[in-house]
């Protein structure tokens, strides 16, 4: 039966052990730590094992999250995993996910890759779909490995990328108070070659400044948007959590936008480096897990990138 509306009830996330200093890096390109700092913001990143897959760390953030907020693998009945670096091609992550966790047969299972955005697409696909009936509980993962499309020996990309996954999981309510927005999204395919991961390009190649151009001169009047489809007041937000692409760019971004002096802006992008369609939902879980924000706090969610595709929307704090 349909809700008139879907909210967030839970959020966890996974990182790989290992970490990579910008010491470590300065170890095997020509860099420092300060000329990485200075540039994106980067302190650290994690680093995935060779043998550990998209799936696998999309499965731990997901047992994550069922874990904290006291969820069972019954009670979902659709996954939607975000991902532009999973290798294999079939059987798709999401439906690894399920049968790992145990779901029990018959859930909707379905990848999506727009890159940076990709989780946030995937959080308006949930939505949409719960509020039509056609899904009851979501669990909605943003994952990615790009060490396995990192090229090491190109200092100007090896910095940017890390390993991680968050997810949140999603339900039907007939409460606006704590609802979903509805979600902002779109794309500039006629900028579509700026971040490349072709079959000819095997690592992530991107014309970095063109991109930081396009984030900080395009996005505020979208982010804009997306509160007011929510029908919040961007002065009014507890959090805003943007795709973690590079400090300047979330700093950039900031400065164009009317937040409270109170109001946190996720910079995780320092310890975590640029994790692409899971760096917003990762961002997210650590914040609420820190304790600074309280349940029903509004926050924006909006990711960019690759395609050149992005998309937002305000959720509340579970």
């Amino acid at each position: 039966m349909a809700t008139q509306f879907a909210r967030v009830v839970g959020i966890g996330h996974y990182q790989p052990e290992r970490v990579l200093t910008n010491a470590d890096l300065a170890d095997l390109v020509d860099t420092s730590d300060e000329w990485i700092t200075s540039r994106v913001g980067i302190k650290e990143r994690r680093i995935a094992a060779k043998d550990e897959m998209v799936a696998d760390m999309a499965i731990r953030a997901s047992q994550d999250v069922l874990d904290k907020y006291g969820y069972s693998a019954e009670d979902i009945d659709s996954v939607y995993v975000a991902t532009t670096s999973a290798i294999d091609r079939s059987p798709n992550t999401a439906c690894r996910v399920a049968h790992a966790l145990d779901i029990p047969s018959g859930p909707a299972a379905i990848d999506i890759n727009t890159a940076c955005s990709g989780f946030e697409y995937a959080v308006g696909l949930a939505n949409d779909g719960i509020r039509a009936g056609s899904a009851k509980r979501a669990l909605v993962v943003g994952v990615e490995k790009l060490t396995d499309f990192t090229d090491w020996d190109d200092r100007s990309t090896c910095v940017l990328f890390g390993d991680a996954a968050g997810a949140v999981i999603m339900e039907g309510t007939d409460d606006p108070s704590t609802a979903v927005g509805d979600t902002v999204w779109g794309s500039r395919p006629e900028m579509s070659d700026v971040i490349r991961i072709e079959h000819d390009v095997p690592f992530i190649k991107q014309a970095g400044q063109t991109v930081f151009r396009w984030a900080t001169t395009s996005l505020a009047p979208l982010i804009e948007e997306t509160a007011k489809r929510a029908g919040v007041e961007i002065k009014d937000l507890a959090a805003f959590v943007p795709h973690q692409a590079n400090l300047r760019i979330i700093q950039g971004i900031a400065r164009r936008l009317d937040f409270n002096d109170n109001c946190i802006v996720a910079e995780d992008i320092i310890y975590s480096g640029n994790t692409s369609s899971a760096s917003v939902p990762m961002a997210l879980s650590k914040i609420v897990e820190s304790g600074s924000l309280k349940t029903g706090d509004p926050i924006l969610l909006f990711g960019f990138g690759g395609g050149l595709t992005y998309a937002g929307q305000v959720i509340y704090c579970p």
